[in-house]
């Protein structure tokens, strides 16, 4: 593939404004589905997007050669994004603030350099504990609405699953670090598998009666734009990529965008300690890139 940062740059701001909206659409959806019934319209259409994206691409016929080869991989994969990881973090969005929710789930990245450690035999320096010290404390900002002493919580339980949604996601791109194969390839058979798993958790924690048309809009909308083409977007924006760095801190206009999203679309008030914490986090992982940046673009660098 011929490289062009323009291009990059293009494909790059197209996912992060799509990403930026998809808190609004969380909330909006929830106010009329369950989370798990969220989940399992939104996985059924991104299903369906990276299936044609697949078939598209002439590459349908390696789904069954992965499996086959992988099999315990691929089911791992599945069962840990999309079905727990989604679940819990839809769960934690209809328990808090979009604010809260979406803010908290940025730690991710300082919680994949925690895990790093055992499964990926990196070494933590005086760089990584500033960063997960001011990245966890810029979550206790947010989750406590400014009173960190007082440590009062609009929901301890949507803290936590938010918190334990980051240890899933993180774990799960530790796990793709194993993944040789294409990878719409192997998200796509990784959302095939999880589907049985979404049904069944739909039929024993809520129900099939999804009436509403506000949230099959809402759901089909996180499927499209969430799950299915703002990653493919964000694929070939580092597929073009001359040089990965810029591109990838483009993912830091999300966060503060989806905040005035939130405040113009659902009409959330933002409590000054968002920002400030949201702030905080942002830091913390600029401190992590100045470390790992040019490790992880070499990494990441894809194969012309």
């Amino acid at each position: 593939m011929l490289k062009d940062q323009k291009k990059a740059y293009q494909y790059g701001l197209c996912a992060v404004a799509l990403w930026s909206t998809v808190a609004s659409a969380f909330k909006i959806s929830l106010a009329y589905f369950e989370p798990v019934q969220l989940l399992l319209v939104a996985a059924c259409t991104s299903t369906l997007t990276l299936g044609v994206i697949v078939a598209c691409q002439g590459k349908l016929p390696l789904l069954l050669s992965y499996i086959k080869g992988r099999p315990l991989y691929y089911l791992a994969l599945g069962v840990l994004n999309p079905f727990l990881y989604y679940l819990l973090l839809f769960k934690a969005y209809d328990l808090l603030p979009a604010q809260q929710a979406q803010t908290l789930n940025y730690t991710w990245a300082i919680t994949l350099s925690l895990l790093a450690v055992p499964f990926l035999g990196q070494k933590l320096r005086r760089r990584d504990g500033v960063a997960i010290v001011l990245g966890y404390f810029g979550a206790l900002v947010i989750a406590t609405r400014g009173d960190v002493f007082g440590l009062q919580f609009d929901s301890p339980l949507g803290v936590t699953l938010a918190l334990v949604s980051t240890l899933i996601w993180a774990g799960y791109w530790i796990l793709n670090t194993r993944n040789q194969g294409d990878p719409i390839v192997s998200l796509l058979l990784g959302f095939i598998i999880s589907l049985p798993f979404i049904v069944v958790a739909t039929w024993l924690l809520s129900d099939f009666a999804m009436t509403a048309w506000q949230g099959w809009a809402g759901a089909i909308y996180v499927g499209l734009f969430e799950m299915g083409f703002g990653f493919v977007l964000w694929l070939m924006a580092l597929r073009h990529a001359t040089n990965t760095a810029p591109i990838s801190n483009l993912i830091f206009i999300s966060p503060f965008a989806s905040l005035v999203l939130l405040n113009l679309l659902i009409g959330e008030i933002i409590h000054p300690a968002t920002p400030i914490g949201l702030a905080l986090i942002v830091a913390a992982l600029l401190i992590q890139q100045l470390k790992y940046g040019k490790r992880y673009r070499k990494a990441t660098k894809p194969q012309a």
